[in-house]
């Protein structure tokens, strides 16, 4: 069975989706797993924390 261009094209484009789904899933699946919430309630907290000040050391200038 020869490869023609037709199956080089459906199977690229087949194997692009499910890839797709795949890595979107994962993606979810980290996202949303339970021993992760701290770290990112960490990372949606640390915009808001005190450290974030104007810079009174003029030394750089």
């Amino acid at each position: 069975m020869p490869i023609d261009h037709d199956f080089t094209v459906w199977f690229s484009k087949s194997f692009g989706l499910f890839y797709l789904i795949a890595m979107s899933a994962v993606i979810v699946v980290y996202a949303y797993w339970p021993s992760n919430r701290k770290q990112f309630d960490a990372a949606a907290q640390s915009i808001l924390g005190n450290e974030d000040k104007p810079l009174k050391d003029e030394s750089w200038r």
